[in-house]
């Protein structure tokens, strides 16, 4: 399926997108992320994440209204500091589709969302994400070692964090966002 990049909106997930979202987290890449396994998971994620105390989570559709992706800011806390995740899907990797969303995001949630301070975390081997994190301002802060564990294999993770007065690029596309 072709998607049409011209332009992005980052808007909540619909029960309507269950199966897309279930399609994307077959991707060996996506498989241990969510808890998504079947159309039932992805309808109980997307009622999880509709209506977050301390976060907000958006599809990231293409200019047809597709579901390519999710970026979100989670966790936040008193302090005004959130946690920052993205994912896209296969199809649409290595576009610039994860930077845009980030950046747009980044951008909403400390000029409109009041938040100080964005952390996020990514496995080493993933150099992609760390390049999508840098691309949005986010500054290498640690090494967390043997963090995660899927499969049995554990795996060390990079921090990154960016706050309020750091410099930020644009979207390199026009981004939306409906909140």
């Amino acid at each position: 399926m072709g998607y049409d990049l011209a332009r992005l909106d980052l808007r909540r997930w619909r029960v309507a997108d269950a199966l897309r979202l279930t399609d994307a987290h077959r991707d060996p890449d996506m498989v241990n992320q969510g808890g998504i396994r079947d159309t039932a998971s992805a309808v109980d994620w997307i009622g999880r994440v509709a209506d977050l105390d301390n976060g907000h989570v958006y599809a990231v559709a293409d200019a047809d209204d597709h579901p390519i992706g999710c970026v979100a800011v989670t966790n936040i806390d008193r302090h005004q500091v959130g946690w920052t995740w993205y994912w896209t899907i296969a199809d649409v990797r290595g576009q610039g589709v994860a930077r845009d969303a980030l950046r747009a995001l980044v951008d909403w949630a400390h000029h409109d969302a009041g938040l100080y301070r964005l952390e996020l975390g990514h496995r080493t081997n993933n150099p992609a994400s760390c390049g999508v994190a840098a691309s949005a301002g986010f500054l290498f802060e640690g090494l967390e070692r043997q963090r995660l564990a899927y499969d049995g294999t554990r795996f060390d993770v990079e921090r990154h964090a960016r706050l309020v007065s750091d410099p930020l690029q644009t979207p390199q596309r026009p981004v939306t966002i409906t909140t």
